[in-house]
């Protein structure tokens, strides 16, 4: 007996937009949120937990007629290194790049130290984005000298 039953789901494609993919799957609900792409009022495709040859479960997120300013891809990157961008331009694949992250980050995170003088004053936060011994990504304030782990961070 031969088995024909459907084994995709197909999505309509965006005429003009972004895709954010290879989102950690379970990444995915903070990027959206993160973005504000839950109160977006045009369309959005969003899927998590699908597989990936690459990552094993990945999420994915297609955004119609949104485009990121480098503060937003900042905070993707903070999330999501893994992520990769794709802009579409009437149904056209017009830039596909896997985000960086910054050297530094200004103003899009809070520091967690309730006594840093931009939680007290009225101070853009600034952040050195470092490697620890172990890897791990941290946020070095340029204020209080605290480091933060990716658990720890807020954004604004």
């Amino acid at each position: 007996m031969e088995n024909n039953k459907r084994k995709e789901l197909k999505v309509s494609a965006i005429r003009n937009g972004t895709v954010i993919d290879h989102i950690p799957s379970e990444k995915s609900f903070q990027v959206l949120r993160m973005l504000n792409l839950d109160t977006y009022s045009n369309q959005i495709y969003f899927g998590t937990g699908l597989e990936s040859q690459k990552f094993g479960k990945k999420g994915i997120i297609k955004i119609s007629e949104k485009y990121f300013a480098d503060e937003e891809i900042s905070k993707i990157a903070l999330v999501a290194p893994s992520a990769t961008l794709i802009e579409i331009t009437d149904y056209e694949v017009t830039k596909k790049e896997q985000v960086h992250l910054p050297e530094y980050v200004e103003k899009i995170v809070k520091c967690f130290n309730p006594k840093c003088v931009t939680n007290i004053q009225d101070v853009k936060t600034n952040f050195r984005v470092i490697t620890d011994y172990n890897g791990e990504m941290k946020l070095a304030c340029h204020y209080c000298e605290k480091t933060m782990s990716k658990e720890n961070i807020e954004f604004k």
